[in-house]
């Protein structure tokens, strides 16, 4: 069952998915960018990201290395970015936070790492039944992989008190992605996605 959900997954949604997200955070890098893409997985996004705009450098670091990798990768302990303070211009996070145990914790240290600023895409546990539609789309596009699940998912009033705490504030905020096709962007879009620029204050 698990292996035929993770296929459908990546026949159907994965690939809409990727594109959508290149698009929208290939438009949020400023020229010339050097981007560090935190917790890159397969690189897929990060390499359709390069095809749309050539000026910007992109490096992935995980805590596992995929052999069909499309970018660099660099191995690192999930807690602490290998990188100096300002040792990149803008570090992203897409669907990472939710998988760790202490999102703040590692939202931190990307903004110690970003030069101008982080660029997250995460989820948002708003309105009916989000929890348990963010759990299901979480296992089926992970679990496949061997993904830690803890399914940390912070409503959108949690995400601004960690965001105040560490000094930073959103710049850009969007909320309607699109990553669905209808009739399931009724389920599985609603308010469930974000993407947001963060500058420190």
């Amino acid at each position: 069952m698990l292996r035929l959900l993770g296929h459908l997954h990546r026949e159907f949604v994965f690939q809409r998915r990727v594109r959508v997200l290149a698009g929208i955070l290939s438009d949020l890098l400023p020229r010339d960018a050097k981007v560090l893409d935190v917790g890159c997985g397969d690189g897929l996004i990060d390499r359709l990201i390069a095809e749309r705009r050539s000026d910007v450098r992109i490096h992935g670091i995980d805590v596992a290395t995929r052999s069909d990798a499309c970018i660099p990768v660099e191995l690192f302990d999930g807690a602490t970015i290998p990188y100096p303070d300002g040792g990149v211009d803008v570090v992203m996070f897409v669907d990472v936070l939710h998988h760790t145990t202490d999102p703040e914790a590692l939202l931190r240290e990307g903004l110690r790492v970003a030069r101008e600023y982080v660029v997250l895409k995460d989820h948002l546990r708003e309105g009916w039944l989000a929890g348990p539609t963010l759990r299901l789309m979480d296992w089926v596009g992970n679990a496949p992989h061997g993904v830690d699940l803890p399914y940390n998912y912070w409503p959108k009033e949690r995400w601004r008190e960690s965001f105040a705490r560490l000094g930073a504030r959103p710049t850009r905020w969007i909320d309607r992605l699109g990553l669905y096709p209808a009739p399931a962007s009724l389920l599985f879009d609603r308010h469930l996605h974000f993407v947001a620029s963060l500058h420190r204050i």
